[in-house]
């Protein structure tokens, strides 16, 4: 593995490190109010629009999609991506400035996958465009969703066409008016072997039955304007067509997202911790306390220097695991893809707790973005997969291995 960042990855961070500092931190508080204190929370401000055209311009684009969907992307690989991803990171709302932003990421890899021509052509091409945004629904407030095989949203084929009935939540997107499509998991067969009952299934938000119950609040934050909602399906019907796939295939279908949907959240993550650890820095040189600068306090340096080491530990990591995914595929790196998913999030909720204290009372306000930030760490913890699950399954497969 090399520790250097190669030319190609080199020159992009460099242009998108620029455009941060000019386009996005000047705007960010403005952004961020502007959302919460708007008339319609759920529509997208045309700040948005404005820098989203000009990261295009800028050639700072889909950077997320792999060489093997070219031209749809950039065409780079994961390990690539990961500096990109984690600069991104730094500020909540920036990976959608690049299309870049989940759940639209991990839909458009799918669609690029195992979409048809038809649904790339309907769906895809307008993602990848920024034109429209996109919804995942799988979590269900009935039954236990960290395992995914215990949701009941039925998919039920009815000659030309799929009936849907069932109850979702934290349906990421869902809320934005912009959102025109849905990836929706659930059974298509209750008595097919475990693995293989569920199926995905592109909804599109007008469809009738489709209803939005209510927005989602995640650690009190309701991410405006994209958020989660709860969504109803009653008796939904799409085309036949709209399955992805086939039938039994959606676990084949999340698997084949959730790799590098978990890479993308741990460099998120990252990102956050070091711009958390970038505050801290300069805030302990501001404030005096008993005499003399935070920063001279012995604990306050002491704080300073294991936030430094926990975020270059889960930096090296997660990178190892995309140089891993890029070499040997998502399903030989799954425990280095699971391992990431434990390391990063308690990381980033740890060193950015760490900042917070560091700031007193303003940490926790609307005035500095740590709050935001420590919501999202915290979400990440449960989101894609609990970490009690990935540390099972991990704990498994490494006592399998070395008993083999």
């Amino acid at each position: 593995m090399n520790f250097e960042y190669n030319e190609k990855t080199q020159s992009l961070l460099t242009q998108l490190r620029a455009f941060m500092q000019k386009e996005v931190y000047p705007i960010e508080q403005e952004y961020i109010h502007g959302v919460e204190n708007g008339e319609d929370r759920w529509k997208t401000p045309a700040l948005m629009h404005t820098l989203k055209q000009r990261a295009r311009d800028a050639g700072l684009w889909n950077l997320f999609l792999p060489e093997e969907y070219k031209p749809y992307g950039a065409g780079l690989t994961n390990a690539e991506y990961a500096p990109l991803c984690e600069e991104m990171g730094r500020v909540l709302f920036s990976s959608e400035i690049f299309n870049c932003s989940a759940p639209d990421t991990g839909n458009m890899e799918v669609l690029a996958k195992y979409g048809n021509e038809a649904q790339k052509q309907q769906w895809l091409v307008p993602l990848l465009n920024g034109e429209i945004r996109s919804a995942f629904a799988m979590t269900e407030p009935a039954v236990a969703s960290s395992d995914a095989t215990n949701i009941e949203t039925s998919i039920t084929r009815d000659g030309d066409e799929y009936v849907i009935n069932g109850r979702k939540w934290y349906t990421s997107g869902a809320m934005n008016e912009n959102c025109k499509i849905m990836v929706v998991m659930g059974k298509t067969d209750f008595d097919a072997p475990r693995h293989e009952q569920q199926s995905q299934i592109l909804v599109p938000m007008d469809t009738p039955g489709v209803t939005v119950v209510r927005p989602m609040s995640a650690m009190g934050y309701y991410d405006e304007p994209v958020g989660h909602a709860e969504v109803e399906f009653n008796n939904v019907r799409v085309p036949a067509d709209n399955l992805l796939l086939g039938e039994g295939r959606g676990f084949e279908i999340a698997q084949g997202r959730l790799g590098p949907g978990r890479i993308h959240h741990c460099m998120r993550l990252i990102g956050c911790a070091q711009r958390a650890l970038d505050l801290a820095c300069e805030r302990v040189e501001q404030r005096v306390a008993f005499g003399k600068p935070l920063s001279k306090q012995q604990s306050v340096r002491e704080s300073i220097a294991k936030m430094h080491c926990e975020i270059e530990q889960a930096r090296l990591l997660t990178l190892k695991a995309a140089d891993k995914m890029d070499k040997y595929g998502n399903k030989v790196s799954r425990d280095l893809i699971a391992a990431i998913k434990i390391v990063a999030p308690s990381m980033a909720c740890r060193v950015i707790d760490e900042a917070i204290q560091m700031h007193g009372a303003a940490g926790t306000s609307q005035d500095f973005v740590l709050s935001a930030m420590y919501a999202y760490a915290r979400t990440i913890k449960l989101a894609d997969g609990p970490d009690q699950v990935h540390m099972m399954q991990l704990g498994r497969n490494l006592i399998a291995d070395k008993n083999a």
